[in-house]
């Protein structure tokens, strides 16, 4: 018999692979057929590794560019009237608008949307707050359930109309089985008790992705993982790292990710030309970035806007502290001088605090990484998330009766 058929649509295949991967293959092993829709890339091959078939959509991009999304429209429309899916489901915030609409027009019988967080928060000024809300509540009719990961966004989507009974609170998660602090010897033995210390991390790992980077033992090694465009923050990054350098103190930066060139507020080369004099490390797209949180000693997140930052939650569950932005999104994620500390967005002094007070104080930062790693595994399970999504396709499925045979 056949296996009802799911298609994810997203902007780029990196989001398919990085951040739904483990999501898609659970859901391929739920029995669905899984397709990932997105502009092509150089993850598709993965994707199709993994059993799972990419779509391209040759107009889908992430810039400001109205044209290229209606026709990004129209080649999911053609693409769900040719594969009759059982499912479509969104992630916003543009596949969100246009996927709906394109699902709903070509009567898919089940349309899911994820927001990853609104894109307008409720203090943007009001002209950007009024076209995304009303847009986001236009898309909103086309679908049967939005999953939301942020709770602070679900007051927002009730305030411009959404059905309460359309609104599920999914949160996010990371795969706790590969980000955690590692046991000396074997990262697959990490012992799950209340008293194991991040500092437990293997220090053979340790030591040597350290020494690859050029970075003493008694150094403090702080890391960003994010995409390289202004909106994570990285302007107040770059002048901490800049102000850390002159005081003297023993400190390196270590910055992982992808330049963004397709953006308009990608960080340019001059920038990153004067970061590099201060001795800010760019290590450019990794795929081991879960040994890397092994060589850092706290983490840091600096964004101007989050949903519910997958970053700072690996970093969490790694055993590292977590110096963030006061955001939605990153106050889930961190337990204010608990786990780590939060500071106010776009500004640079109160970063640069914020670090130095964890820089200089090392029992802080194992008593906030050991509290980290506690809250991680209580709050940021991706199994959870996989759950709810599951249970919401076979509810949704059933109220359609569509045959799941």
């Amino acid at each position: 018999m056949s296996r009802p058929r799911l298609i994810h649509v997203t902007t780029a295949d990196i989001s398919l692979s990085l951040l739904l991967g483990p999501q898609l293959r659970a859901f391929s092993e739920a029995g669905y057929e899984v397709i990932g829709a997105s502009a092509p890339g150089p993850f598709t091959e993965e994707l199709e590794s993994w059993g799972i078939e990419h779509r391209p959509l040759n107009h889908a991009t992430r810039s400001m560019a109205p044209h290229k999304d209606a026709a990004a429209m129209g080649e999911l429309y053609k693409l769900f009237r040719e594969l009759r899916p059982e499912i479509v489901h969104t992630h916003n915030p543009k596949p969100g608008l246009y996927g709906r609409i394109a699902a709903r027009a070509a009567r898919v019988p089940v349309v899911v949307n994820t927001v990853h967080g609104l894109y307008a928060l409720p203090e943007d000024k009001f002209a950007k707050r009024s076209v995304v809300y009303s847009l986001e509540r236009l898309a909103s009719m086309c679908s049967d359930a939005e999953l939301i990961q942020n709770p602070e966004d679900i007051a927002t989507l009730l305030k411009i109309g959404v059905p309460s009974k359309k609104l599920r609170l999914l949160g996010n998660g990371v795969d706790l089985t590969r980000f955690k602090p590692p046991t000396d010897g074997d990262r697959e033995s990490f012992e799950e008790t209340a008293d194991t210390q991040p500092e437990t991390r293997s220090q053979s790992l340790r030591d040597k992705l350290r020494g690859e980077l050029g970075v003493g033992a008694s150094t403090v090694l702080c890391g960003v993982v994010g995409r390289l465009v202004w909106e994570k923050g990285y302007r107040e990054v770059f002048e901490a790292a800049e102000s850390i350098k002159r005081l003297g103190i023993d400190a390196v930066f270590v910055v992982v990710g992808p330049r963004d060139p397709e953006k308009s507020d990608g960080v340019d080369e001059r920038a990153i030309a004067a970061a590099e004099a201060s001795g800010v490390r760019f290590l450019g797209m990794r795929s081991d970035v879960e040994s890397l949180y092994a060589a850092m000693d706290l983490y840091v997140l600096a964004s101007y806007r989050e949903g519910f930052p997958r970053s700072a939650m690996e970093a969490a569950a790694s055993g590292l502290p977590v110096i963030a932005t006061d955001i939605r999104g990153c106050r889930q994620v961190v337990d204010q001088g608990l786990t780590g500390l939060l500071v106010p967005a776009r500004d640079a002094q109160a970063l640069t605090s914020a670090i130095l007070e964890i820089v200089k104080d090392p029992i802080k930062r194992s008593e906030m990484g050991t509290r980290a790693v506690a809250k991680a595994r209580a709050e940021f399970d991706h199994q959870r998330v996989i759950d709810i999504t599951l249970e919401t396709y076979e509810r949704l499925l059933a109220a359609k009766r569509v045959s799941r045979q």
